[in-house]
């Protein structure tokens, strides 16, 4: 899939980059001073004192794990039913309109709700397809320290929490004229306003409905997209249904399991 290229070549050179940085930032330190230094903390230095793996090793394995684990959400969650069919993201009625959705489905417009529900998830799925080339970008900025806290650190979802820190502003941008786009077809958007409308102008109608659906959908979307990278980060750390599918993941995590 043109997803898969577009994040596959880019990882590949990316950790090409970060072996020519780790490479010289080796040097950088031998030279810096006239005799041999003892690492403190957990450095990428200190990967190549270990006897186990080199620096670069390290950062080409992390940078294949985070390539993988992206490439499968995004292409899970861009497929039909990648959103709607998955509990763990599936975007429902926003919390403030539940009591339109209850009085609707009361008076038998159930299935007007399920399509209602459908049209924000296919709008979801549609934005993530374009998530590939904000994570290649985030992946470019990243330091080589970045890559040993996410490889070290004792959170399981190090990586999770790094790209939503640098992607979510990029990513809402991104998405936000898609799930507009999405939305405005089958008219959603107007419907969804003038629903809230008459809604709003029944007399027994004590709190307000104004929520902003490209924006709700937008951030649902980002929000499914995370749990799904922290599902696959959690399969690679934990070796789970043969993630670890390359020598250098079996040695790289390998490594990192023994530290713990």
């Amino acid at each position: 899939m043109k997803t898969i290229n577009i994040l596959a070549i880019s990882i590949a050179s990316i950790s090409f980059l970060f072996g020519i940085e780790a490479t010289a930032q080796s040097k950088r330190s031998k030279s810096s001073t006239g005799r041999k230094t003892t690492t403190t903390k957990t450095t990428p230095a200190s990967s190549q004192t270990s006897g186990t793996i080199t620096q670069t090793q390290a950062i080409t394995g992390i940078k294949q794990a985070l390539g993988n684990g992206l490439n499968n959400s995004i292409n899970t969650l861009s497929a039909t039913d990648g959103f709607l069919g998955n509990a763990a993201v599936k975007i429902l009625m926003p919390k403030e309109a539940q009591q339109i959705e209850k009085t609707l489905r009361s008076i038998g417009m159930g299935s007007l709700c399920d399509k209602f529900v459908m049209s924000l998830n296919r709008a979801a799925e549609s934005a993530v397809k374009e998530a590939a080339p904000v994570f290649v970008n985030a992946l470019s900025q990243m330091t080589v320290t970045d890559a040993f806290n996410i490889l070290l650190g004792s959170e399981q979802d190090a990586a999770t929490s790094f790209f939503k820190r640098t992607t979510s502003a990029a990513l809402s941008s991104k998405f936000s004229p898609i799930v507009e786009s999405a939305l405005g077809k089958n008219n959603v958007s107007g419907y969804w306003t003038q629903l809230t409308s008459a809604y709003n102008n029944l007399p027994l109608a004590r709190n307000k409905v104004d929520t902003d659906l490209n924006a709700y959908v937008t951030e649902k979307a980002i929000e499914g997209l995370f749990v799904q990278v922290a599902t696959e980060e959690l399969k690679i750390r934990q070796n789970l249904v043969g993630s670890r599918n390359s020598n250098i993941l079996n040695d790289v995590f390998g490594w990192v399991d023994k530290q713990k």
